[in-house]
């Protein structure tokens, strides 16, 4: 078990569960005894939090970044140490990663969701940079897409102290070095333009389903950043619009000067994109820099099936090299000649010898150099082409090797297909006749899921009822509902959704829909309300934000006339606002009733014919009558036990089938006021006085 679960920091925030691990930290969910609300906790690793300088730059960093504040940035709470912990407490964000989502949907992103994802993430890096924060690890790992479409970049200011901690590519580093820029590959100095090609290389992946670079170590991918230049976005997905190709080539130019000058003119050329799709972005027309020479890299380094451009610049130095020797080369006219008199015949034949071992010479080097030193140098690796899978299935390539070649096949998410049946490889990359060089031989293949072109549709704001039809009845899916308090949205209507539009979904697959139950109810606590006038009663719960019932007025001889003799929700009790609550008010206690006169003497006796008088008994002197009671029962189905009771009297217990009849009623005959008591499945579900 995780030695943090169940720990309490600052004696605030208590560790719940672990939600992700990363290369510097690991995160936790965790809980805010003081505000009463969950936060995420990103906790440093030992092996960092080890080193005192790393600490505190993380520390004063972390506070920096704790002062932004933005729609599409997680916001950062606090920085904190507490039993030798570094930590930085954060909004907890319920929501998936880019990298998450983009793995659930299994193709490339249609261009305008991309665009519509890119837009906020260059929005927070305008807001940071703004604020002289550079991120330097833009990646989809480190950006979170909520139930709403909107988007969060995280670990703003952490990435940058990474580069301190590590100077060499770890395994770690794999994740981040296909989203880094050429000056972090080269270990030159970052600016803003930094983050933006990142955020190129993300727009790049949604677009096209796949990274600019591959390779089998993070060194050669590095390198690619730095030397070559990717397959064009519209060569991978004809369906990207030329404009949003320009404005993703842009982010990602290899140079700095011709990459975007800041966040806000990527940010403007994505806006004007919005309005007008045939928007042609403005190219830079800034100096190539020539601030670094050219590196020159093996052909082995070099894995990824990309286009590397020609730069005649390699060889111009080794040839002024060449020449240079040449010129350095002893002068036969340099023979010191004191020692004998020349001869003419020997000067001659040592003429004819130095042009003879010179030619000799020369005619050694140029065949030594065009057949065997040029050739091992600058030679490039033999290359060799991806074959077509398309159509076959795994089992088939298993059995018959000779499909596949010397090539590696890697399993990839499954993608639906009209094209393809179920079982068969519908795509591959990279595609079939590329060209590609020893060390890059993997294809990875997606296998048909079959025809499905059924969609997540937008229910946000939809009666529930029409959703439910909708995702059940049409669709097929199964829905789970769940219930939550809004401003905004009417009770009964839907709030969200999951998956969020646009994914692709099969029958059977679960969906979520949150329903609103309108603004949230506060409670409020009854009071006590026995004995006091009934007018200031009144005033006391309108002002509670409660109703008044229904208030009859009955005799009492406890109670004086006017005051409250019973209310109908118990004081103390918790209940919602605009609840009604009935009141008994008291008239004072019953009148005497006036004896009647005795005969007079003067009155004639009754004769003995007459009948005797008889004197009325107790039940026929009371006033008595019969009122009819009626239970609800339309909320209920099947058979249900119900029970009435009138005083202590039990007048009705015995089931009932709902589905039968809406109600039941009983005719009960009793004197003076009573109570009635309804109770369902041996529940209390009502209460009230009755007159009879």
């Amino acid at each position: 078990m995780d030695r943090y679960i169940g720990k309490m920091l600052d004696n605030r925030y208590e560790i719940l569960e672990c939600i992700g691990t990363g290369g510097m930290a690991v995160v936790y969910k965790a809980r805010c005894h003081r505000l009463n609300r969950l936060v995420a906790i990103k906790i440093l690793k030992p092996e960092l939090a080890s080193d005192a300088d790393f600490r505190r730059r993380f520390h004063d960093e972390s506070q920096a970044v704790a002062m932004l504040s933005h729609a599409n940035i997680v916001s950062v709470y606090d920085v904190s140490r507490s039993d030798g912990l570094d930590y930085i407490v954060m909004e907890l964000v319920d929501g998936l990663t880019l990298k998450q989502y983009m793995q659930r949907r299994g193709t490339p992103l249609n261009w305008r969701e991309a665009q519509h994802f890119i837009t906020q993430i260059v929005r927070a890096l305008s807001h940071a940079h703004g604020r002289g924060i550079i991120h330097r690890d833009i990646k989809p790992h480190n950006i979170m897409v909520l139930r709403d479409g909107s988007v969060k970049v995280t670990d703003f200011g952490i990435a940058q102290l990474a580069s301190a901690a590590q100077n060499t590519m770890t395994q770690e580093a794999i994740g981040s070095v296909h989203y880094i820029s050429p000056e972090q590959a080269k270990g030159s100095h970052v600016d803003c333009r930094t983050d933006l090609y990142s955020a190129g290389v993300v727009l790049y992946e949604m677009l096209t389903g796949r990274l600019p670079f591959e390779g089998d170590t993070p060194v050669a991918v590095a390198i690619q950043h730095i030397k070559s230049i990717p397959v064009s976005p519209r060569d991978l997905n004809p369906d990207v619009p030329k404009a949003l190709e320009a404005i993703t080539m842009k982010a990602m130019a290899p140079e700095l000067s011709q990459r975007y000058a800041s966040a806000d003119d990527m940010l403007k050329d994505l806006m004007e994109f919005r309005k007008n799709p045939d928007y042609e972005p403005a190219p830079c027309t800034g100096p190539m820099s020539e601030d670094e020479p050219t590196m020159v890299v093996p052909a082995s380094a070099i894995t990824a099936s990309v286009r590397v451009p020609v730069e005649r610049r390699k060889l111009e130095r080794p040839q002024e090299e060449h020449r240079e020797r040449r010129r350095r080369e002893p002068d036969p006219d340099d023979y010191d000649y004191d020692d004998e008199p020349p001869r003419r015949g020997g000067v001659a034949a040592a003429f004819v010898a130095v042009f003879l071992i010179l030619a000799f010479i020369g005619c050694m080097g140029y065949f030594l150099w065009n057949f065997f030193i040029r050739d091992l140098l600058f030679a490039e690796a033999p290359e060799f082409e991806v074959p077509n899978l398309l159509g076959y299935t795994l089992e088939q390539l298993e059995k018959d090797k000779t499909i596949q070649g010397d090539f590696i096949v890697v399993e990839g998410p499954t993608r639906y297909s009209a094209t393809y049946p179920q079982g068969q490889i519908c795509a591959q990359d990279p595609v079939a006749g590329t060209k590609v060089r020893e060390g890059n031989k993997t294809i990875t293949v997606n296998i048909s899921g079959g025809e499905d072109n059924m969609y997540m549709v937008d229910v946000t704001g939809w009666d529930a009822r029409r959703a439910l039809d909708k995702l059940q009845n049409e669709m097929g899916l199964k829905v789970r509902q769940e219930d939550d308090y809004s401003e905004t949205i009417t009770q009964g209507y839907v709030i969200s959704y999951t998956p969020m539009q646009d994914t692709l979904v099969e029958k059977g697959d679960e969906v979520t829909i949150v329903i609103s139950k309108g603004p949230e109810q506060k409670q409020v606590t009854v009071p006590p309300f026995l004995k006091a006038p009934v007018e200031d009663v009144e005033a006391q719960i309108k002002q509670l934000g409660l109703r008044v019932g229904r208030v009859t007025e009955h005799y009492s001889d406890e109670y004086a006339v006017g005051r409250v003799m019973w209310q109908s929700v118990e004081a103390g009790a918790q209940v919602d606002k605009d609840t009604a609550i009935d009141l008994w008010v008291s008239k004072g206690p019953e009148p005497v009733p006036t004896p009647e006169p005795t005969p007079s003497e003067s009155e004639p006796l009754v004769e003995e014919s007459d009948p005797p008088a008889v004197e009325p008994t107790q039940d026929v002197m009371a006033n008595t009558s019969t009122q009819t009671i009626t239970v609800d029962l339309s909320n209920y189905t099947g058979s249900v036990n119900v029970r009435i009771v009138v005083g202590d009297v039990t007048h009705f217990d015995g089931a009932v089938d709902a589905d039968m009849s809406n109600s039941l009623s009983r005719n009960v005959t009793s004197a003076g006021l009573q109570m009635v008591f309804i109770y369902i499945n041996g529940a209390l579900v009502s209460s009230y006085p009755i007159k009879f």
